[in-house]
């Protein structure tokens, strides 16, 4: 996507459009950042150990995602674009679903009785 709409743009344009710092480090290439340009980093990453905590948060991670991806389609005007976000938004659902579908079924065998 970020090609497709970057594909065949002048660099005195995409500075003029405020992507001239981007363009400098990258160029059209996909680099994991936030909305401000804050790079990715694994510290983003949420991991306890406790299978049921993981599971939520991985929960409120998709969540998350899918809201992002909302705001985008919002921005968007392009039906090329607005596609491929809104599949993706699905994606999130789905996500969070079969993140639920686990936490239900550990809480379950957690309740469990122990037979050995």
């Amino acid at each position: 996507m970020v090609h497709q709409l970057t594909k065949g743009v002048p660099a005195d344009v995409l500075e003029r459009e405020g992507l001239g710092a981007y363009y400098t480090d990258h160029d059209r290439a996909v680099y994991p950042m936030s909305a401000a340009g804050t790079p990715f980093t694994a510290a983003y990453l949420q991991s306890k150990g406790d299978v049921i905590a993981d599971l939520v948060e991985d929960m409120a991670a998709e969540q998350k995602a899918r809201a992002t991806y909302e705001h985008l389609i919002d921005l968007a005007d392009d039906p090329d674009v607005k596609d491929p976000l809104r599949w993706l938004r699905e994606r999130e659902v789905v996500h969070f679903q079969r993140f639920g579908e686990a936490l239900r079924m550990v809480q379950e065998l957690k309740n469990s009785k122990k037979y050995y």
